[in-house]
């Protein structure tokens, strides 16, 4: 049950054979997506568990999830991206049925990210999943 935009991701990905293709493209949707307000970059919106600093807030309009995030890693960054087009737009109660552990196995991605990469992976799902859970 992935978005239009995550699907996009999917199809661009199939179109680079080569890893370092695959990271350069992550790291691009990470460039290209709008960061997070200085102001925004708070312990509330602080995810604990990563390696690098991660930011995200979320927002929740007439029941469509959303969320704006962002790290001083660049890599982390397009994760961020690339979340964003897995979540954003989505209603709120379907958030929890998206198995993002799966999605990103698609792009291939989870069998190329260092354990701590993974493990922030997982800690931002996991924020993105909590907030979702509690409206």
């Amino acid at each position: 049950m992935a978005t239009d935009a995550f699907e996009e991701i999917v199809e661009d990905f199939e179109f680079l054979d080569d890893w370092e293709d695959r990271y350069r493209h992550v790291i691009e949707l990470g460039k290209a997506m709008d960061g997070l307000p200085d102001a925004l970059q708070v312990d509330a919106t602080k995810v604990d568990g990563c390696a690098s600093q991660v930011w995200i807030h979320p927002s929740i309009d007439a029941g469509v999830f959303d969320f704006k995030g962002d790290s001083d890693a660049m890599i982390v960054r397009g994760l961020i991206a690339v979340l964003h087009a897995l979540y954003s737009g989505v209603a709120v109660a379907d958030v929890a049925g998206i198995d993002a552990k799966a999605e990103f196995g698609r792009l291939g991605l989870t069998d190329h990210l260092s354990a701590q990469r993974s493990n922030g992976l997982r800690a931002m799902i996991e924020r993105i999943q909590s907030v979702a859970a509690a409206a």
